[in-house]
């Protein structure tokens, strides 16, 4: 059965025919539909269909009760969180690693690509590739052993070498004002490779006839970096700022915890950490609590992922939507 859409425009009534259109193309390329398939169920059955579970957030949830059986609270968890003695710790310290992330590691992936953009000798290109994107696949726990292990304020290297300069050794991991930045610049240490393959493919797909019309113009490499290849690759840029935007709320759980102990607590302590220890690990696991605090920060990224969309579009450049 065909199905039939009508749109109304300033000459009148026009049937348009997409369903025929749409089973056309599964009968001309009928693998890539069936391809799809398991992507789409992997969405709907991980990602659509547990969002119902979010509405233990307004329940005093109990498992043998069920979602039906619980008691209805409301907004009780969520104000619980708002008047708790560590939300604006929690908040000021997520935000502030996610900002400081941000503004520090965005820009290291697009400088990386544009040199090595006009690096000519191949090996160096694939050498200083392959050392950058390597981190990439190290475990966070044997990554953060090692940077543990290098900055260990007795036995580390780097005290070592600070000690045999004549300096005072630094306890990195005991002092809250270092965490942020032994957080961030790793985290730049061992992602800016990855970065970097985007934007070398994006660089890739600019039309090298502008590149031949500004060597014909006497334009030095950077020059066509700024007018060639940063205008190429600005779309990219943009999608990906504000993918990085929709997800300030999210800091990553599992390498914050691993930095964290009871020295650097006051500047460690995010939003994740928080809701593992007071929702799940407190006497009597919390879930309804920790759904909560999970569903406000969900709002927060879904704001924030909009808001920068919609000034994105209004400003000429590329958006997701």
């Amino acid at each position: 059965m065909e199905i039939v859409r009508k749109v109304t425009s300033s000459q009148g009534k026009v049937k348009i025919k997409f369903g025929s259109k749409l089973f056309t193309n599964i009968r001309k390329v009928p693998q890539l539909y069936v391809l799809s398939i398991l992507p789409i169920l992997y969405i709907l059955i991980f990602k659509y269909i547990p969002m119902y579970g979010a509405v233990i957030a307004f329940q005093d949830y109990v498992p043998h009760k069920g979602f039906f059986g619980s008691d209805w609270v409301g907004l009780k968890h969520f104000k619980n969180f708002f008047n708790s003695y560590e939300f604006w710790k929690v908040i000021k310290n997520t935000l502030g690693l996610s900002f400081y992330s941000l503004l520090a590691g965005f820009p290291f992936p697009i400088l990386l690509a544009l040199c090595l953009n006009y690096v000519n000798r191949s090996f160096v290109k694939k050498s200083v590739q392959l050392i950058t994107y390597a981190p990439h696949f190290i475990s966070m726990v044997v990554m953060m052993g090692i940077i543990i292990q290098l900055l260990d304020p007795k036995t580390g290297i780097v005290n070592m070498i600070i000690a045999q300069l004549g300096f005072e050794k630094i306890d990195f991991f005991g002092n809250p004002d270092n965490f942020k930045s032994l957080y961030v610049w790793s985290g730049i240490w061992q992602n800016v490779g990855f970065g970097c393959i985007i934007y070398l493919a994006a660089l890739a797909a600019i039309d090298p006839s502008l590149h031949e019309a500004a060597v014909m113009d006497g334009a030095s490499k950077v020059q066509r970096m700024r007018h060639v290849d940063i205008p190429g690759i600005l779309p990219v840029a943009v999608i990906l700022l504000i993918l990085s935007v929709g997800n300030l709320m999210d800091v990553g759980f599992e390498k914050v915890l691993l930095m964290q102990n009871p020295l650097n607590l006051s500047s460690s302590e995010v939003i994740d950490t928080y809701v593992y220890k007071v929702g799940l690990l407190s006497t009597g696991i919390k879930y309804s609590y920790a759904s909560a605090i999970g569903l406000f920060t969900s709002v927060i990224n879904l704001i924030l992922l909009y808001t920068v969309n919609k000034a994105a579009k209004k400003l000429g450049q590329t958006s997701l939507w």
